[in-house]
Formats: structure tokens, C-alpha cells, sequence
């Protein structure tokens, strides 16, 4: 069976990349995030699916933008079953290759193109389970751009941006302006959105900045 979208999607990873990463069902992506070699990240920002792929990314760019010395890793997950453990599903992780990826202690922010509940169900025997939390479909949708549905199910790039500084301890607090200007930026969405019909031109503009990364797209 072969699944296809309709619609121009980014290509992430060169095939060679894509085949390694497929064949292991998650992995981490060092090109999309800033922790060093060895280091325990601040925040590990997760992802399964396109669109939820694509948001993550573009919310790790405004985090790099707004907050250099921040330490994320971005984890993206092909084969959802690699989240179980191993004794529940073949393609499970070890405990020792999940903890490596999504940590022990730290907040995981996860972007999944379906109900939240399903994440938490395939990871409540991780260590790091109740450190998760999981942005999903929350029953909302209307005929409106892709963007927007993102929006509306509180999906989007500026909505797990938010996460990120919420949950890593102590960054609300020292950067209560961050936030407060993604909230604009969502409020400037819904307005030009509801004027014009499309997306904001820095959505539809976007993209990845860093292309002379390693396996990083063009």
C-alpha cells in the first residue's frame, strides 16, 4: 500500500538518512537541534507525522532564534510501536535506547497528527512517561487552511514554542516576553487568516534554515 500527500511536502533527510532512520523507527535528529555531543538537552522536542514534523521544526527555529544557549533535541518517530517496550511489541526500544533519545527527567514536547492519549498509552512504562506531554487532535477543525487546523487543534508551531518555555523549569518566569509575543503571533494569524484567506506569509514562507547541514534538506 502506498500512502501519498497532495500537497508540496519538505524533504528532511537524503535517502541514505531516510533509510538508516526508518529502518531504527525513531531517532534523533543532531542537525535540527543545539545540544552538544554528549550533553543532557533542556527539552527534547518530538515529532510523528508531516505536518507535526514540520511545526516541530519550525517551532525549534523560533526557539534557536529567541533563546541561543537553549539546549533542544529533536527526536522524530517514524514506526510508532519503537515507543513501546520491548516485551510489548518486537520493534520496541530498550529502556537503555529510549532514555538515550527522550531522557530520564526531562520535559518532552511531542507534535502527533492523532489523539494525544495514544502516545501516553504506548509510553507509560518509560521512565520519563509523565514528562510527556503530547500535542494532538483535539477535535476541532473547520474548513480553513492547513495552517489554521494546526492552529485550531493547538498544533502549531507557536503553540509548542510555548510548551517548550512552559515546561523547561524557570524559562517563564525569566522570559515572560517570549511568550507573550508568540501569543501575538497567533492572534496576527487568526486575524490575517479570517482577512485574506491564506497564511501568514512567514508560514507559508518558512523554511528549514540551516541547509548546509548534514542529511539537512535544501
Amino acid at each position: 500500500m502506498i500512502v501519498a500527500g497532495k500537497q508540496p511536502a519538505p524533504q528532511w533527510l537524503d535517502m541514505a538518512s531516510a533509510i538508516r532512520h526508518c529502518e531504527a523507527g525513531m531517532g534523533e535528529w543532531r542537525w535540527a537541534g543545539t545540544t552538544p555531543d554528549d550533553a543532557e538537552p533542556d527539552v527534547v522536542m518530538a515529532c510523528a507525522g508531516d505536518v507535526p514534523t514540520m511545526e516541530t521544526l519550525a517551532a525549534v527555529d523560533l526557539l534557536r532564534d529567541y533563546l541561543p544557549e537553549l539546549r533542544i533535541r529533536v527526536v522524530n518517530v517514524v514506526d510508532l510501536m519503537a515507543l513501546q517496550t520491548q516485551d510489548q511489541h518486537p520493534h520496541g526500544k530498550s529502556d537503555e535506547e529510549f532514555d538515550a533519545l527522550f531522557t530520564e527527567d526531562k520535559p518532552v514536547i511531542f507534535a502527533f497528527h492523532s489523539y494525544q492519549t495514544l502516545v501516553h498509552r504506548l509510553t507509560y512504562q518509560r521512565n520519563n512517561h509523565r514528562n510527556f506531554h503530547v500535542r494532538g487532535f483535539i477535535e476541532e477543525g473547520t474548513t480553513a487552511t492547513p495552517f489554521d487546523m494546526t492552529v485550531l487543534n493547538e498544533l502549531d508551531r507557536y503553540y509548542l514554542a510555548q510548551e517548550a518555555i512552559l515546561r523547561v523549569p524557570g524559562l517563564a518566569d525569566a522570559h515572560p516576553e517570549l511568550l507573550h509575543d508568540l501569543q501575538e503571533r497567533i492572534a496576527e494569524h487568526h486575524r490575517y487568516v479570517r482577512e485574506h484567506g491564506e497564511d501568514v506569509p512567514e508560514v507559508q514562507n518558512w523554511k528549514w534554515p540551516s541547509a548546509t547541514a548534514p542529511g539537512a534538506p535544501d
